[in-house]
């Protein structure tokens, strides 16, 4: 009997993945060794980056994951799946290699992202779960890194999890969002799961439920002294909200070390430029201004740029569900194949859609940067054994429009991806949480601010090396006839 307390992900697959490895277990081709890569094919928003999240997660599903009796009953129930299949279902053991761009790096569209190399039934009956982790947590960390740069070194809070969609969305959302750059969440299970700071005051209903706002905000403060944040705007922020905070302030201004006014309607540049002004006046400059609201990068610019007023913002809803654009679209492509003797094959899909034609090959990433101030010029993939002669100028070309090139002279190169699973072991600690952060604070600042700013920024190019360049127009005019 299916326990729904019981919390097996093994059979979050897409059922195509289980009819094609039905087959290939039929047509005897289940240990042909195989590439696949994840990657995605455009920046939401129009932005300049993404931010690489989501890896511990799915190391995670890797190490657990089996195919418990219960699961191969419901499959054999289904009356379509082979007993061949359903007994190497049972005897799984995950055996692949894993190749990855750490977490907190900024990444780019059409570069692997992660690399899977070994049986090809294992690759496929991943496929699902890898997507819909990294899809997501990358999509968030995105987003919340363009919220947080909007904030001009403002902290942000992520305050999304009743607005996220499911249990999951609250808790790896918050914890993508502080990848990108929140100094905290709401999500009070996400810092006992990752050890993120989580943060709360009150809502307009404790207000309601005293006969007076002053009586409500005393109340609160003789409680919570060193959290005495009093959201303001539950009757009126200036007439009602204010003035009473204001008399509070006075009463435990030598008790509290952390105190301020949260606003969450109306206009927020108009009242916080009020609200500061008396705050200051009244002698309280250390008290905190926080807004919320239904606010997003382009939100928060616009405000900030009228001179509103604001020390932390809460941000919500338009952070957890990336409500501009809530899809990455990151993809899970064959890339290449091994033959009996173990010789590379490497594989391509054409389309009449230049996007969507993939690169073959099993392969690798550098980053390069300029030896004279350490800012990334560009990121190379390369045949995965190709050496990059720093000693050399090296020349970067367009994969597209090959008479754009660019030589590079004096730089230095970092090996992108690290191995991450060794024939089935994990062989990679994940850092955590507000390390990540960190990584991704020191990373995306080695990007030129033209390729992080929100508006029509610069396109940071990925090239090809000349040797996967080459195999791959052979590949493309092989097929070529087909379009004919």
């Amino acid at each position: 009997m299916f326990d729904k307390n019981e919390r097996n992900l093994s059979l979050l697959i897409d059922f195509y993945e289980l009819t094609m490895s039905n087959n290939f277990i039929l047509d005897n081709k289940q240990n042909k060794i195989a590439c696949f890569d994840v990657f995605f094919r455009s920046i939401p928003d129009n932005g300049g980056y993404c931010i690489m999240a989501g890896l511990e997660q799915v190391i995670d599903f890797i190490k657990n994951l089996n195919f418990s009796e219960d699961d191969i009953n419901f499959l054999r129930s289904k009356n379509i799946f082979n007993e061949k299949f359903l007994e190497y279902l049972k005897n799984f053991k995950f055996s692949c290699d894993i190749f990855a761009i750490e977490e907190g790096y900024p990444i780019f569209p059409k570069e692997p992202i992660l690399t899977v190399r070994g049986p090809i039934l294992e690759c496929l009956l991943i496929e699902t779960m890898l997507l819909l982790t990294l899809n997501h947590q990358i999509l968030i960390a995105t987003k919340a890194s363009r919220i947080c740069i909007a904030a001009n070194h403002r902290n942000v809070l992520e305050f999304g999890s009743r607005r996220a969609q499911g249990y999951d969305g609250a808790i790896y959302g918050a914890r993508a969002s502080i990848i990108g750059g929140c100094i905290g969440t709401s999500c009070t299970l996400a810092e006992k799961m990752f050890n993120v700071p989580s943060f709360g005051t009150m809502s307009h209903s404790w207000v309601q439920m005293f006969d007076n706002e002053y009586e409500a905000f005393k109340t609160w403060a003789e409680y919570s002294p060193n959290n005495c944040i009093l959201l303001i705007d539950t009757y009126n922020v200036l007439k009602s909200g204010l003035p009473n905070a204001i008399k509070i302030f006075k009463e435990i201004s030598s008790k509290s070390k952390n105190f301020g006014v949260r606003i969450d309607s109306g206009d927020i540049t108009y009242l916080t430029k009020k609200v500061r002004k008396v705050l200051n006046d009244e002698g309280f400059k250390n008290a905190k201004i926080i807004v919320s609201n239904s606010l997003d990068e382009h939100i928060i610019t616009n405000v900030l740029s009228e001179g509103a007023e604001v020390d932390i913002f809460g941000v919500g809803e338009r952070l957890i569900t990336s409500k501009s654009e809530p899809i990455l679209g990151g993809v899970y492509k064959l890339c290449a194949l091994y033959d009996e003797d173990n010789n590379l094959i490497p594989k391509i899909k054409i389309s009449e859609n230049n996007n969507k034609i993939t690169i073959s090959g099993f392969k690798t990433v550098y980053r390069i940067f300029d030896s004279s101030n350490d800012m990334a010029i560009a990121d190379l993939i390369t045949d995965f054994d190709e050496i990059i002669d720093e000693t050399k100028p090296l020349t970067l070309f367009d994969p597209t429009f090959t008479w754009k090139k660019k030589v590079v002279k004096n730089f230095y190169t970092i090996k992108l991806h690290k191995k991450i699973f060794d024939k089935g072991k994990c062989i990679y600690k994940s850092p955590n949480v507000m390390e990540i952060q960190s990584i991704k604070n020191r990373e995306l600042s080695k990007l030129w601010p033209e390729i992080i700013r929100l508006e029509n920024p610069q396109t940071y190019f990925v090239d090809l090396s000349e040797k996967l360049w080459k195999s791959n127009q052979e590949l493309l005019n092989k097929h070529s006839n087909d379009y004919i």
